[in-house]
């Protein structure tokens, strides 16, 4: 059958002085379409559209049979009677020679072109693609039509003598094009997809090439950050903390994507077509750009119709439950200016949203994501780190991440706290514990998990992923708290501080003398300030007089751990320990080596360094501790601290969201120096200056 004529889409004309789009000129790999089908599927009159609808100023058009006849001397037919060897070389010539004049020109192109000729009666087809091919197309448009309508066109072609084949050899030579090229776009980077007759005839396929074009990742970018910053700046106030919640299996422990192709796909189909996204990611593609946007293409493929696939979206919203723990977080969230909700998710967005309107949360709570071309951008992993990682930077926002699989690791490494979502065993990644083991503790990152539900099997073990219930008091609070000035003591301008800190700044006095100056220094701070911190209490001594009276400690003595940072601050704790001589004490030079155990029954813990300069070791503790511990009192202890660490500074922010968090100094500094030889406190504390 004659393919349906379709008048010029948009006109000849009403393309031609189109500017070619920043995203598309800073493409450094040109975009070349390829148009393949089975001979007879309408390939050429498909392009003829394209050529009326498009702008020759943007695109670039050829049938990829002229082109090889043009490089062929004697023409296609000469060609014809080459043998297979030499048929490649020209192949390879034409397509080289398209993706020149391209990046030359700075055009797009699209391309007909064959994958496979299969006579009837042969057992396989014959493969004339070429590797050049694979490395020249950025995407590959099969045109599916019916085996029946191209029987009928092939039957009827005036113009071409074609030979008869049978629709059920059409149907398997189509079959396999379709499965061949799918397989090898995936480790090629090519993105593949079919075309109806339906779309090119409702005007559809003009503004699909258009897309191909303009959408790249860095465009994929910019729109999120766009989304992103609306969410930011829309409201009457500026969130101090954003909570960012990845969505299948962690808002809840349903999987959007599975319901979605259990619906959208054909029973009967083969495993890969039932559930096309397990194939996708595990191929070539992995997570990339790339292998989002095909998913993308999938999704249309599947269902082309929108309110056909909003009503599935509907199917699958009602299949999916929230976790009541975190249903509860965020409509508590409903409630409050400061504190915001964002839903980063690599699935589909429209099933998200229907979930959290039934919910009553579609306006507490903003979902970012695809699923359908209409939504303009795809989320990958890599895009919710940096979208996370915007958020805090750019943004100022105090991150909460929550995420359930390793497509979440880089987005809960770059929140200021990370909370992991530890399903049941049965249906949660597989591969989460793997992927946790290799990133905790690198560059300070140290995730919780919330166990959903409470009866599941926790993830590796507590001291690893501590546990944090999201309906304990102290977590909530933690999330709700607007940001304060830090409880900051210190002895500046008192006369004691003048003689205490006069050894420490002698340059003629270090070792055995330096480490009794700052040992001073610690007792002094711990009588003095601690003791307001944290009060006293009543302890029977024996009087001199022979009998029993009250003497005083401080409050909790023997529920305290000592912690010197090592080791310049291992002096200075020492005199702590002093005026808290039942104290527990560990040496710790790394977060990490404070355990859980460690902090079972204290009510305080110090951590004891001789300077603070930047905050960024003391920060890396306060979180380690606080997520061992969401509730004890820490008390940083430090013959100097410079000022901006616990006042303007990024990290004193970030500081100032932990409750129950006090700064004791001798003296605080507007001059921020790191020591080197022997302005080093640590090397003159231990006569190691010739070591650096």
């Amino acid at each position: 059958m004659q393919p349906p004529t379709v008048s010029c889409l948009n006109g000849s004309d009403s393309h031609d002085h189109m500017s070619t789009s920043p995203a598309s000129a800073n493409c450094r790999r040109p975009v070349i379409i390829g148009l393949y089908g089975l001979p007879g599927s309408g390939k050429s009159f498909l392009l003829n559209i394209l050529k009326c609808g498009l702008s020759h100023v943007e695109f670039s058009f050829y049938d990829g049979s002229q082109v090889i006849a043009a490089g062929t001397t004697g023409g296609l037919q000469a060609f014809q009677n080459l043998d297979e060897d030499d048929k490649d070389r020209v192949r390879d010539r034409a397509i080289r020679s398209i993706k020149q004049e391209s990046s030359d020109s700075g055009r797009s192109a699209i391309v007909t072109g064959h994958a496979m000729f299969w006579a009837e009666g042969d057992v396989a087809g014959q493969l004339v693609y070429t590797p050049a091919d694979l490395d020249t197309y950025t995407h590959i448009l099969y045109l599916d039509v019916p085996a029946e309508e191209i029987a009928e066109y092939r039957s009827n072609d005036q113009k071409r003598s074609r030979p008869a084949v049978s629709i059920a050899h059409l149907i398997k030579w189509q079959q396999e094009e379709k499965t061949q090229l799918r397989r090898l776009c995936r480790s090629h980077d090519i993105i593949f997809t079919t075309i109806t007759q339906r779309q090119v005839s409702m005007g559809r396929i003009v503004p699909f090439i258009t897309d191909l074009k303009t959408h790249t990742d860095d465009l994929n970018s910019r729109l999120a950050q766009q989304r992103m910053d609306d969410f930011i700046t829309t409201g009457s106030e500026r969130p101090e903390t954003v909570l960012v919640f990845d969505a299948d299996k962690t808002l809840a422990p349903q999987d959007s994507g599975e319901l979605f192709w259990e619906r959208a796909s054909i029973p009967s189909a083969e495993v890969d077509e039932r559930f096309p996204l397990k194939s996708l990611f595990s191929s070539p593609l992995h997570y990339s750009y790339t292998a989002f946007r095909q998913a993308t293409f999938l999704c249309e493929e599947a269902i082309g119709d929108n309110k056909e696939y909003d009503d599935c979206c509907d199917k699958v919203a009602l299949m999916i439950k929230l976790h009541s723990e975190i249903s509860d977080l965020l409509h508590l969230v409903s409630g409050q200016t400061h504190v915001r909700a964002l839903v980063l998710t690599c699935g589909l967005r429209r099933v998200w949203e229907k979930v959290l309107e039934r919910e009553s949360l579609e306006k507490t709570v903003t979902v970012i994501g695809g699923g359908r071309l209409s939504d303009a951008l795809v989320m990958t992993p890599a895009l919710k780190a940096a979208l996370v990682t915007r958020l805090r930077d750019v943004h100022g926002s105090y991150v909460w991440a929550f995420g359930d699989s390793p497509l979440d690791v880089e987005m809960l490494q770059a929140a200021n706290q990370a909370i992991v979502v530890t399903g049941d065993k049965a249906l949660r990644s597989t591969s989460m514990d793997e992927a946790l083991t290799r990133s905790i503790g690198k560059a300070g990152f140290r995730p919780r998990q919330a166990v959903l539900p409470s009866n599941a099997t926790a993830r590796l073990d507590v001291s690893r992923l501590p546990l944090v219930q999201l309906t304990d008091q102290f977590f909530v609070e933690s999330l709700f708290v607007r940001r304060q000035s830090l409880h900051l003591l210190h002895a500046t301008d008192r006369f004691a501080a003048k003689l205490l800190m006069t050894p420490m700044r002698d340059a003629a006095i270090s070792g055995p003398a330096l480490r009794d100056a700052h040992s001073q220094v610690g007792w002094y701070l711990a009588t003095e300030f601690c003791t307001q911190i944290l009060g006293v209490e009543a302890c029977n001594i024996a009087h001199v007089q022979g009998h029993q009276t009250d003497g005083y400690r401080i409050l909790h003595e023997k529920e305290t751990l000592i912690v010197p940072l090592m080791r310049g601050g291992e002096p200075m704790a020492l005199g702590v320990s002093k005026a808290l001589p039942r104290a527990m004490f560990l040496h710790a030079k790394n977060p990490g080596d404070i355990q859980h155990t460690h902090l079972q029954g204290c009510e305080t813990i110090f951590l004891v360094d001789s300077v603070v300069n930047t905050g960024q070791s003391i920060l890396e503790f306060v979180q380690h501790i606080r997520n061992l511990h969401a509730s004890i009192r820490i008390i940083v202890v430090a013959g100097v601290i410079q000022a901006k660490s616990v006042s303007t500074s990024r990290i004193a922010q970030e500081l100032s969201r932990f409750r129950r968090l006090s700064f004791v100094a001798l003296r605080l500094s507007n001059n921020q120096f790191t020591g080197k030889g022997p302005t080093d406190t640590g090397h003159r504390l231990f006569n190691t200056v010739h070591l650096d």
